[in-house]
């Protein structure tokens, strides 16, 4: 199964989850992670209490951040090399897709993902499916909200359904970009 996964993990300023303000992406080939990138991103919008709270991030922290358009060109060539992934792909996606149709961004009208949450109902029903539980059961380290390392863990619970014979594709599904 040399399948190219690229998972990523977005983290939003506010309540209307439509922006980043930050992004880590983890790439998977075969069952070795072989390269990674994280951002902080300013989402040109104002920042709620509880999301600052959850993440550690501001306005101060990304005042000289790139915006999502300034930074499409670095994550575009990654994100369009493998299939996607995330844990809770759906949020991931919408916000992606949110940030691409805002920025007017050119990309694909569809791509493919894989959910790790919906994978790990299939794969291990008798447990819970959140990031942080699923990184205790495998003994991941974890720093939960920081795009990087929730993209590394996410990452990391990939490999260990491939390498307990999953097969991610079979979990594929289609996600809209327009």
């Amino acid at each position: 199964m040399d399948r190219r996964f690229i998972v990523f993990d977005v983290e939003t300023p506010n309540r209307y989850n439509n922006r980043m303000c930050a992004i880590g992406i983890t790439v998977v080939e075969g069952l070795e992670i072989v390269d990674s990138l994280c951002s902080l991103i300013n989402p040109l919008q104002p920042f709620d209490w509880f999301n600052t709270q959850l993440t550690g991030i501001n306005e101060e922290s990304v005042c000289d951040a790139p915006t999502f358009s300034e930074l499409w060109p670095t994550i575009e060539p990654i994100l369009s090399s493998g299939i996607l992934a995330a844990h809770n792909a759906g949020f991931d996606m919408r916000v992606l897709r949110s940030c691409i149709r805002d920025y007017e961004i050119e990309w694909k009208d569809k791509v493919k993902g894989v959910c790790t949450v919906l994978m790990g109902r299939k794969l291990l029903p008798d447990i819970r499916h959140r990031l942080n539980d699923l990184c205790d059961f495998y003994g991941i380290e974890l720093h939960h909200h920081q795009a990087d390392s929730d993209s590394r863990a996410c990452a990391e619970i990939l490999i260990r359904y491939m390498e307990a014979g999953a097969d991610p594709t079979e979990y594929v599904r289609t996600y809209s970009m327009i």
